[in-house]
C-alpha cells in the first residue's frame, strides 16, 4: 500500500464538526483513542486529485457532481470541491427546468454567474444534458402541444362570413386556385379558404383573396384578427385599399415586431391588428400569398372578423378581467385554503395567467371553501345567464358555481367536473331573486389545486361570441417540439460555449424493460417535469441533438451520449452502442460515451468489467458519470464501511486497467458527501470527515 501524506500531522480538527484534512491543519496533541487513530489514518491521504497520474494522463478528470450552491456559495463545500476535483456538475441548475421559465423565456443569470466563477477558479464544468427526459419544463413542451383556443370577439363583425361559410365567393375577388373547403377550418369541422399558388409567385398580388368594400366609419379604430396556416412553410401579407397608407408594416402577431410579411406554417397562425387611418375611399383588404411557390394557404372562415373595438358589445362579460391578465385575484374563506393567481404562461393554452384555489381537503359541506366575486350590481330577476369558464385540477373531483344574495340563497349552475386537464364548460342559470349580487364557487367537495381561467357571465339574451377549440394534429405537434428542441440547444449551447468544451448531449435514450425500444412516456403517467422529446420527435432525436450541438457549439467540443444501469443490463449497454452508430450512420458524431454506476454492496463486479470491456470496444471515449456505492443502511458498522471502499476502489482500478489510456476521460463522483442517513453513497459523511470510501477511491486512482 502506497500512502501520500500531507505535510504535518494532523489529529483532530473541530470546525462544524468536520474534519481538518480538507481544509486548514491545527497542530496540537491529544491522546488518542482507537477511533481517533483510525480516523487519523483517513486523514493523512492528500487530496483525491494528487492520487491522478498528470504526468502519463494529464487530461484524466476526477469530477464531483453536486448542488450548484456547493460551489458559489464559497464555504466548506466549494473549499472541498476545489481541494479534491478538478471537474464539476453542477447537480441542478443547469437543467431545461432551470433555464427555461413558466413562460418559456430563458434565464441564464445564475448559470452565467456559476460560469464565470469556475472560470476563475480554473475549474472544468461539465453541464447537465441538454436532452434528458426528467427536469424538463413540461408545462411549457406541454401547453404549447395543448388545442388551439379561440374566443371569437364579442362585437359585431363588419364581414359576412355566412355567405362565404355556404360556399360562394362572388363578393371576393381571388386568384386562380382559391376555393371554398367544407372540413379545413379550425376545429376540423369548420369551413376555410384554400388557396393554392401554384406557380403564380411574379408578384405577391399574383395569388390573392380580396375582400369587398366594406362600410366603415370614419376616425374609428378597427381590428382585424385571421387565422392562417399553410401545408407548407409559406410567406403572406395583407394590403388595403382606402388607408393613408395601403401596405404598411405591420405588427402581425401583436408581439411588438414589424415587418412587411408574415410566415405560415402548419400550426393556425393567429393575425391581429387594428387600423384606423381612413382616407374616406372605398375600404377592402387583400391577402397575398405570391411568394412561394406551391404552396396551400388556408384561411379560417369562422373566425375572421373585423370589429370596431368601441362598438356595442354583443356579448356583456359582467366579470372584469374574467382572464386574470391584470393581475387581480378574488377573495374567499375556509380550510386553511390558499388562493391567488398562477405565472405567466399557465393559464389556458399555455397562455397569461389562470386562478387557483388549493384546498387541502374536502370538507363536510361543499359551502366550507368558497371563492367570491362581488358583481358591479344584481343580476336580473327572471332572466336565464350563461356562465362558461376553463377548468382543470390537480386531482379530480367537483365544484359548485353559483350566483347568490346577500341572505345566502342562490341560484346554482350545478355540479361542475374538474379533470387533470383544460377543459371548456359552459352553465346556465335562472335568477330568481333580484337581490343575487355575488358570483360564488364552492370548492369543499374538491381536495387539491383548481385552475380556473376565461370567466364569462353574461345574460343569455345577448347572444354572440363562440369558442373554437383546435386539436393539434400529430404532424404539428411534431413541428412544434422540433422548434423547442432547436431553440433550446441552439441558445443554450450558443450561450455556454466560451466555458464549455465537453457535454453531455443525450441522456438515458434506452428503455429499461425493452432495450430494443428508446424510453418512451405514452400511456404512463408523468411527473412534472417529465418530458419525452423522442415521443414526438422519434428515433432521429439523438441525430438532432448531437448535430444541433456541434452547430452551435465549438468545433473541438467533446459530446457524450449517457446512460444509467447499463452494469445490470448488459443488453441495454450493447443498445445504446448501436444506437450511437445508428446516430453516425446519419451524419452524427459522438465522441464518447458517459456511464452513470448506481452501486450498492451487492453490486456484480463481473457486470461492471463487462460493460467496460463492451464500450472499450467502441473505440470513443469513456466516462463513468456518476459513481456512487449505497450503504442503504442508517448506522453502518466498520465492516460495511469497509465494503463500500473496497467497492469504490475496485470499480475505479477496473475502469483504469479496462479502458485504454487514450479513451479515458476520467469519473465523476455523484454525491461525494451522505446527503442522506440512510443511502450513505459518499467518501464524506454529512459532517464533512473522510469515512474508509475516501482510502478506497485513492488507492483505485493510485493504482
Amino acid at each position: 500500500m502506497s500512502y501520500k501524506y500531507i505535510i504535518g500531522i494532523c489529529t483532530a480538527f473541530v470546525l462544524a464538526g468536520t474534519s481538518c484534512a480538507d481544509f486548514d491543519p491545527l497542530d496540537f496533541q491529544v491522546e488518542k483513542p482507537e477511533s481517533i487513530m483510525l480516523q487519523e489514518e483517513l486523514n493523512s491521504y492528500a487530496s483525491l486529485k494528487s492520487f491522478l497520474d498528470s504526468a502519463s494522463n494529464p487530461n484524466y478528470k476526477l469530477g464531483a457532481s453536486m448542488s450548484m450552491e456547493s460551489f458559489v456559495d464559497r464555504g466548506l463545500m466549494y473549499r472541498l470541491i476545489k481541494r479534491n476535483f478538478n471537474e464539476f456538475t453542477p447537480s441542478n441548475g443547469m437543467h431545461h427546468n432551470s433555464i427555461v421559465q413558466g413562460d418559456g423565456s430563458f434565464n441564464m443569470v445564475n448559470v452565467t454567474s456559476f460560469l464565470n466563477a469556475a472560470q476563475v477558479e480554473n475549474m472544468k464544468v461539465v453541464a447537465s444534458p441538454l436532452i434528458w427526459h426528467m427536469n424538463q419544463r413540461a408545462s411549457v413542451l406541454n401547453g404549447a402541444l395543448s388545442p388551439l383556443i379561440v374566443n371569437s370577439p364579442a362585437f359585431a363583425n363588419e364581414l359576412n362570413v355566412q355567405e362565404i361559410s355556404s360556399g360562394s365567393l362572388s363578393n371576393w375577388e381571388y386568384s386562380t386556385g382559391a376555393s371554398v373547403v367544407a372540413s379545413e377550418g379550425m376545429g376540423g369541422n369548420a369551413p376555410a379558404v384554400s388557396i393554392n399558388t401554384f406557380n403564380n409567385v411574379s408578384s405577391p398580388s399574383s395569388t390573392r383573396f380580396r375582400s369587398p368594400i366594406i362600410e366603415i366609419e370614419q376616425g374609428r379604430t378597427y381590428e382585424l384578427v385571421a387565422y392562417v396556416k399553410s401545408d407548407v412553410p409559406g410567406k403572406g401579407r395583407i394590403t388595403f385599399t382606402g388607408l393613408s397608407n395601403n401596405e404598411p408594416a405591420i405588427d402581425w402577431m401583436s408581439n411588438g415586431s414589424t415587418s412587411e410579411t408574415f410566415e405560415t406554417n402548419l400550426s393556425w397562425q393567429k393575425i391581429s391588428f387594428r387600423i384606423s387611418d381612413f382616407t374616406g375611399d372605398p375600404f377592402s383588404f387583400q391577402f397575398e400569398f405570391g411568394y412561394e411557390s406551391n404552396v396551400n394557404y388556408y384561411i379560417d372562415i369562422n373566425n375572421l372578423y373585423l370589429f370596431d373595438i368601441n362598438g356595442e358589445p354583443i356579448i356583456n362579460n359582467l366579470i372584469s378581467d374574467g382572464g386574470f391578465e391584470n393581475g387581480t385575484s378574488w377573495g374567499g374563506w375556509g380550510n386553511n385554503s390558499e388562493r391567488g393567481l398562477t405565472q405567466d404562461g399557465q393559464g389556458v393554452g399555455n397562455q397569461g395567467r389562470a386562478f387557483f384555489v388549493t384546498n387541502p381537503s374536502t370538507t363536510g359541506g361543499f359551502w366550507e371553501v368558497q371563492t367570491v366575486y362581488e358583481l358591479a350590481e344584481p343580476v336580473k330577476l327572471n332572466e336565464a345567464y350563461n356562465l362558461s369558464f376553463w377548468i382543470k385540477g390537480t386531482d379530480e373531483g367537483f365544484i359548485r358555481p353559483e350566483l347568490q344574495s346577500p341572505d345566502y340563497s342562490s341560484n346554482g349552475f350545478g355540479q361542475v367536473l374538474v379533470t387533470k386537464e383544460w377543459r371548456l364548460v359552459n352553465l346556465s342559470t335562472t335568477v330568481t331573486a333580484a337581490d343575487r349580487n355575488r358570483f360564488i364557487i364552492s370548492y369543499g367537495e374538491f381536495a387539491g389545486t383548481v385552475y380556473i381561467d376565461d370567466v364569462v357571465l353574461a345574460s343569455a339574451s345577448l347572444s354572440g361570441g363562440s369558442t373554437t377549440v383546435v386539436e393539434r394534429t400529430p404532424e404539428e405537434k411534431t413541428a412544434i417540439i422540433e422548434g423547442h428542441f432547436t431553440n433550446w440547444i441552439s441558445n443554450f449551447v450558443g450561450d455556454t460555449k466560451e466555458h464549455l468544451n465537453a457535454r453531455y448531449v443525450l441522456s438515458e435514450p434506452i428503455d429499461n424493460s425493452n432495450p430494443d425500444q428508446l424510453r418512451s412516456g405514452i400511456g404512463r403517467s408523468l411527473g412534472s417535469s417529465e418530458f419525452y422529446w423522442q415521443d414526438y420527435l422519434g428515433k432521429d432525436y439523438g441525430v438532432m441533438a448531437f448535430r444541433l450541438a456541434r452547430e452551435y457549439g465549438n468545433s473541438n467540443d467533446l459530446l457524450f451520449i449517457n446512460e444509467s444501469g447499463m452494469e445490470t443490463n448488459l443488453d441495454k449497454c450493447r443498445a445504446l452502442i448501436e444506437y450511437v452508430s445508428y446516430i453516425e450512420s446519419n451524419n452524427a458524431q459522438v465522441d464518447g460515451i458517459g456511464a452513470r454506476l448506481q452501486l450498492d454492496l451487492n453490486s456484480s463486479l463481473g457486470n461492471v468489467e463487462s460493460m467496460l470491456r463492451l464500450l472499450a470496444a467502441t473505440g470513443k471515449k469513456i466516462k463513468i458519470s456518476g459513481l456512487e456505492v449505497r450503504l442503504n443502511v442508517s448506522t453502518p458498522t466498520q465492516l460495511v464501511l469497509n465494503a463500500q471502499a473496497d467497492m469504490f476502489k475496485s470499480v475505479i482500478e477496473l475502469y483504469n486497467q479496462i479502458i485504454p489510456a487514450s479513451q479515458q476521460y476520467g469519473i465523476t463522483l455523484t454525491n461525494p458527501v451522505d446527503t442522506d442517513n440512510t443511502i450513505r453513497q459518499g467518501v464524506w459523511n454529512s459532517n464533512l470527515v473522510r469515512k474508509p470510501a475516501y482510502v478506497g477511491v485513492s488507492e483505485g486512482l493510485e493504482n
